[in-house]
């Protein structure tokens, strides 16, 4: 039995009459097999009644599948899909090793067994169970609807050539690269005024609440798959790897965010326990005929404008390691279709790029980004700590600077050194800071927070700055943040065990610290001769969550909570994990925020990680996917006076 959360969710009207003459029970020409209606087979309910028994049936093949996996064609009755049976759907999937004969508009007789796979009625047949017949049928038409959102009601269209209605938009595309997925959200929100994608529940309200699990069941009404017509794995057998990714290249993308529109009908399909929209042929590559939706392409050269004369953001680097892994013993590595190493799986305390060619791609993307988000004070997290590899600690960071300057053209950006005491048990990656010169001035040496709340997570490291051609008055400090991560649940039934309401494991640790950096904070302000303090970084805390909490209940404002845009993406969810919270003296002062989405909206196929494994090339040396968070920007306007 099909299983899914849902609320009401009105389809139009789908009518109730059968569709007269459309198939009457007869006996097959030159057979004698007595024909059976498809609608008979699908039935109402949410399983076919006629399991193990052998039917004929005719009818028009509206998708078929001779390459990619799936092994079948889908056959509906002819002349229908103007009106709606009350019977049952007026299409079936038929698997048949003889797949490779019918075409779309075929109209065909089909001999064999009615069985249930995984939830989906089907016909299994034998080449010779499948005949082309030459005698003419009426045309399929496909039907009009707003797709409803039970699986009762979508029973009734399963394996129909539809035309969905409505407003669409790309919800999730992490599947994209692996299994030519894409989940799309229907409408929008009926909870959250205008979200049109399927926003994290804790990333609005309190973990547990009956507003969050009410905000969670929506979000599994809304969604669809549409998927490639294939079974692929695009990264699993070498010869899956030889077939282009669907819907995507280098230059057309499919984000998250983006309107898809139908410009084509698809099949109404539900297989691995899902429902699914199937494109009526395999789509390979991002211009094939088969594809039935364009997408709305990205348009993000820059972030939008934040305003202020001082500029504050939040930039993950993902893991940029410049040892890479070649040049330590011990480690083992992802690879491209080929067996060449592209980054560091595990092994050693390398954690990015495989060799040198790789660092360079790597490395391309995120100059590329971090230019271009020409913040004039960037906290970077996930950048090496250099100290872990017998180096000095800001080696890797000196390395970045360079390149950010080659690539501008002058020496516009420097980095905030690390301080003389440092903790003595870091992680191998940390947290920096680096700033523009011609901005802002250092004001005394960095601080990093030596606190056992931190032993599982990345310490802080603090840095005041103020205005180049400012006094006193636009001097702020700003702490940046990397907090313990939501995976790696201990499952052992303490306070860090993930609780099931949506803050994932290991939030009570993300309390202590969230804590921490308030005392922290708290205490440099006389140091630094400022109130105008920002807690900046990757939280790991969305925006409701009890982290979030701490700080804002000790007086620090969300500074990006009321931004259009999410941070990040996971599970199909979009929210926030990287924030910008500033106290309530800067606070006062900011003109503008923005959430810069270049990165966890889109494929993970465009990342540096990703390179060559796929016959279609997608990498190039843009800002796209140069993480997987996106950055975050806030703007001040810090006045003399």
């Amino acid at each position: 039995m099909k299983k899914r959360t849902t609320t009401a969710f009105a389809a139009t009207c789908l009518g109730t009459a059968l569709v007269a003459g459309m198939m009457a029970p007869a006996s097959a020409a030159g057979t004698g097999n007595e024909l059976t209606e498809i609608e008979e087979i699908q039935g109402t309910g949410s399983a076919t009644e006629m399991a193990g028994t052998q039917v004929s049936v005719r009818g028009i093949v509206t998708g078929a599948y001779a390459e990619g996996g799936i092994r079948g064609f889908y056959v509906q009755t002819a002349g229908s899909g103007s009106e709606i049976s009350p019977t049952g759907s007026s299409a079936i999937f038929v698997y048949s090793a003889g797949v490779a004969k019918v075409a779309v508009g075929d109209h065909v007789q089909v001999s064999g067994e009615v069985d249930e796979y995984y939830g989906m009625t089907q016909i299994s047949a034998t080449a010779k169970g499948v005949e082309v017949l030459t005698e003419p049928a009426e045309a399929i038409k496909p039907l009009a609807i707003d797709i409803p959102d039970t699986d009762a009601a979508r029973e009734r269209f399963e394996g129909m050539l539809i035309d969905p209605q409505g407003q669409w938009t790309v919800a999730d595309n992490y599947s994209l690269n692996q299994y030519g997925e894409i989940t799309l959200a229907e409408g929008t929100s009926s909870i959250l005024d205008e979200e049109r994608t399927l926003r994290q529940a804790t990333d609005v309200f309190t973990p547990g609440s009956d507003e969050a699990k009410a905000l969670e069941a929506e979000n599994e009404s809304r969604a669809l798959v549409l998927d490639d017509g294939a079974t692929l794995n695009f990264l699993g057998a070498a010869a899956n790897k030889l077939v282009e990714v669907p819907y995507i290249s280098a230059s057309e993308h499919v984000t998250v965010g983006k309107r898809a529109t139908f410009t084509a009908p698809v099949i109404m399909d539900y297989r691995y326990d899902l429902w699914r929209l199937q494109p009526q042929g395999q789509v390979v590559g991002a211009q094939d005929s088969d594809i039935p939706v364009s997408f709305e392409q990205v348009m993000n050269e820059a972030p939008a404008e934040v305003g202020g004369n001082v500029s504050v953001g939040s930039f993950n680097v993902l893991n940029f390691f410049t040892t890479t892994g070649d040049q330590l013993q011990g480690c083992t590595y992802y690879t491209d279709r080929e067996g060449n190493p592209i980054s560091v799986r595990s092994g050693c305390d390398a954690r990015g790029a495989a060799n040198a060619d790789n660092l360079a791609r790597q490395q391309s993307k995120i100059v590329t980004a971090l230019n271009k988000f020409d913040a004039d004070v960037v906290v970077l997290e996930e950048i090496e700590n250099s100290a872990r590899l017998g180096q000095d600690r800001d080696a890797a960071l000196q390395i970045l600077v360079d390149a950010l300057n080659k690539a501008a053209g002058e020496k516009r950006w420097s980095f905030a050194p690390s301080p003389e005491e440092i903790p003595a048990d870091e992680d191998v990656i940390r947290t920096a800071m680096i700033y523009q010169r011609d901005a802002v001035k250092l004001i005394d040496e960095s601080v990093v927070l030596d606190d056992a709340a931190f032993d599982n997570a990345r310490d802080p490291l603090a840095q005041a700055f103020q205005r180049v051609g400012g006094n006193s008055k636009t001097r702020f400090l700003v702490v940046a943040n990397h907090f313990k991560s939501k995976g790696s649940d201990p499952k052992d039934g303490s306070e860090n065990a993930d609780q099931g309401d949506g803050a994932g494991a290991w939030n009570a640790a993300r309390v202590e610290q969230a804590e921490a950096l308030v005392d922290f904070a708290e205490g440099l302000k006389k140091k630094r001769n400022t109130n105008k303090v920002l807690l900046a970084g990757d939280f790991n805390s969305y925006s409701a969550e009890d982290p979030i909490k701490v700080m804002t209940r000790a007086g620090y404002v969300d500074l990006g909570a009321e931004a259009s845009t999410h941070s990040y993406l996971f599970g199909g969810r979009t929210g926030s994990l990287d924030h910008v919270l500033g106290s309530a003296e800067i606070a006062s002062t900011v003109t503008g925020e923005t959430i810069w989405n270049i990165n966890a909206t889109e494929s993970v196929a465009y990342e540096y990680s990703r390179y060559n494994n796929n016959v279609a090339q997608l990498f190039s040396p843009d800002q796209f996917r140069s993480s997987d968070h996106d950055p975050v920007l806030v703007g001040l306007q810090l006045n003399k006076k």
